[in-house]
């Protein structure tokens, strides 16, 4: 399973298992380049899914009868796309 598939909590893990090897004074510097290499990458794809996690939640609108409704985020769309749909769906 390569890095982008992992879910956000096995990628955490898998960081947490880095950090704690990284602190283990035996390690050559060549395996602490390549698990700080790892870990950076990690980093990147963590944050990477907090902001897509963001972005959904921010898309959760107040509909006109009062009930929360999720509108789906599509990553691929343009920002303005969503913000269209948005007003399309209050306007009645």
């Amino acid at each position: 399973m390569s890095q982008a598939e992992l879910k956000y909590e096995e990628a955490l893990r898998r960081l947490e298992k880095v950090v704690a090897d990284l602190d283990k004074s035996e390690l050559d510097l060549e395996t602490r380049l390549k698990k700080f290499e790892e870990g950076t990458k990690l980093a990147r794809l963590l944050l990477k899914k907090l902001d897509q996690a963001k972005k959904k939640v921010e898309i959760l609108v107040k509909a006109n009868v009062g009930e929360n409704t999720l509108v789906p985020f599509d990553e691929e769309a343009e920002d303005g796309e969503d913000r269209d749909r948005f007003s399309d769906s209050t306007r009645a």
